[in-house]
């Protein structure tokens, strides 16, 4: 059934280049967790200390949901996982925002602390009025991973995996339009 259902559902999802370039984004990773399979190590995350699927989510800054990527390995960082996307090959990157993961991707990212001192002032305001954006991101991450399958270890078969996540983002966009 699934992929049936992808196939019909597949147009209602955003593909990157749908995406407006005069509008900006906040955009920012989630990882979909799975069984732990000792065969595919490529999927382990460090930083979650799981396995799973890494997807990049874009947002308008009011909290519309606009674009979620192809599900990419979890042992792959955010940054990765955005520039496989190709989504800012057609898109200004400076029109978006992230956080301290897409740093190097010319969009407005907070300030990282350098080794040699504390961040000034200035800096930790212009990390808090960043971030004050970014909650929402959180806010559609969050909704977007109230659909069961995605906040709980997937236990069908991996190869399975990344077709199911497509599918349920395509009933995602269905049931948003």
């Amino acid at each position: 059934m699934t992929p049936l259902i992808n196939q019909v559902l597949a147009r209602f999802v955003p593909t990157a280049d749908e995406l407006d370039d005069r509008q900006q984004y906040i955009v920012d990773g989630t990882l979909l967790p799975c069984w732990s399979w000792s065969s595919h190590p490529e999927l382990y995350s460090g930083k979650h200390k799981t396995t799973g699927m890494n997807v990049q989510i874009a947002c308008t800054v009011d909290g519309q949901l606009r674009w979620i990527s192809d599900p990419i390995d979890g042992s792959r960082h955010d940054s990765y996982c955005l520039g496989e996307s190709d989504v800012l090959l057609t898109l200004t990157p400076a029109n978006w925002i992230g956080d301290k993961g897409y740093v190097g991707n010319d969009m407005l990212t907070p300030i990282k602390k350098p080794e040699c001192r504390e961040l000034l002032d200035w800096e930790k305001e212009f990390n808090t009025q960043i971030n004050r954006i970014r909650y929402v991101i959180e806010q559609v991450i969050a909704n977007f991973k109230t659909w069961r399958i995605l906040h709980t270890d997937y236990r069908r078969p991996i190869e399975t995996f990344r077709k199911t996540i497509s599918t349920v983002v395509a009933l995602h966009f269905f049931a948003s339009a």
